[in-house]
C-alpha cells in the first residue's frame, strides 16, 4: 500500500518561510515523479511544482518562481517544498502527488497534470497572515 506523509503546515506571517515534507512508503520512490499541489478555499487544485524521478528537472508556476524550491532526497524517500517570501495569497492546503503516468499506465519522468498522479497526502494547510 502507497502512502505520502506530509509534514504539518502552520501559520505564518507574510514574508516570512515554512518548508513541506513528504514521505513516501510502499512504492519505489526513486522510479517516482513527484508534485506539490495547492488547493484554495474556492478554487481549483493547481501544480505548485514538480520535480523529475532523478530531481535533474524541476517546474514551477508562474506565482512562485524564485519563491519556492521543490527537492527531493531518494535515500530517505522524501519530497520536499522550500516557500520563502510567502504571501497571503499562498494559502491554501498543500498536496503531495507521486508517481505520475500517462493513460497508457507508463511512468512518466515529470508531469504538472493533476489527472496523471496516482497517489495522494491528505493535504495540509499553510496560512499565511498579512
Amino acid at each position: 500500500q502507497v502512502r505520502l506523509v506530509e509534514s504539518r503546515g502552520g501559520l505564518v506571517q507574510a514574508g516570512g518561510s515554512l518548508r513541506l515534507s513528504c514521505e513516501v512508503s510502499g512504492r519505489t520512490f526513486g522510479t517516482c515523479a513527484m508534485a506539490w499541489f495547492r488547493q484554495a478555499p474556492g478554487k481549483e487544485r493547481e501544480i505548485v511544482a514538480a520535480i523529475s524521478r532523478s530531481g535533474g528537472n524541476t517546474y514551477y508556476t508562474d506565482s512562485v518562481k524564485g519563491r519556492f524550491t521543490i527537492s527531493r532526497d531518494n535515500a530517505k524517500n522524501t519530497v520536499y517544498l522550500q516557500m520563502n517570501n510567502l504571501k497571503p495569497e499562498d494559502t491554501a492546503v498543500y498536496y503531495c502527488a507521486a508517481d505520475a503516468r500517462n493513460r497508457s499506465g507508463t511512468r512518466l519522468i515529470m508531469s504538472t497534470r493533476l489527472d496523471e498522479y496516482a497517489y495522494w497526502g491528505r493535504g495540509t494547510q499553510v496560512t499565511v497572515s498579512s
